[in-house]
């Protein structure tokens, strides 16, 4: 059976989706959530789910402590499902290419420090794009320029808000993460 570890930040609805989709795989499971948030509501989605969480500072995600306890567990996919503090080269050269995160733009488009979640859909509104979507990705030592796995694009249309391109990209997220995930540890 092969280990996946979901690294969240926020709600969980991606990793609550992934938990969901291998809960009864005979594949791969979700052993463990990491966060960097305690108050964040992907702690309860996966104690739903009977499935480990471990919360760490910004320190134990530098110093090592979060790669020691990665170690331990040896899982075959690490995924960050709204994962927001940059990931350090040592856990990146621990485990290449079994790092992933999924970007909501088409990357190399909107991508970088601080484009996440709404930032990225009002640049995308304001910048008038025809369309946008979704970027599954292998993650390295800079923010959201590791090698592409998956893109998935959406038109943006015209009069349509932040929020409704947040929720188009939601849809995709929810359809595609998952059977990319299985896709890629069938694959190994």
């Amino acid at each position: 059976m092969k280990k996946i570890v979901i690294f969240a930040s926020g709600s969980g609805t991606n990793a609550e989706n992934i938990i969901r989709y291998f809960d009864s795989s005979k594949l791969a499971k979700v052993v463990k959530v990491f966060t960097n948030k305690a108050d964040a509501q992907v702690i309860q989605r996966a104690k739903n789910f009977n499935i480990g969480t471990e919360i760490f500072s910004k320190n134990d995600l530098e110093t090592g402590k979060v790669l020691q306890e990665i170690n331990t567990i040896q899982p075959d996919l690490i995924v960050l499902a709204g994962f927001l503090l940059k990931f350090p080269e040592t856990i990146v050269a621990a485990y290449p290419d079994k790092i992933i995160n999924i970007h909501p733009a088409l990357l190399p488009k909107y991508g970088g420090k601080g484009m996440y979640g709404m930032h990225v859909h009002k640049a995308v509104v304001q910048n008038k794009e025809k369309e946008t979507g979704i970027t599954i990705h292998f993650v390295n030592e800079n923010y959201d320029e590791g090698n592409s796995i998956f893109q998935k694009e959406v038109a943006v249309l015209i009069g349509d808000t932040p929020e409704q391109v947040a929720a188009k990209i939601h849809e995709l997220e929810q359809e595609h993460f998952p059977v990319v995930i299985e896709k890629l540890l069938n694959n190994q």
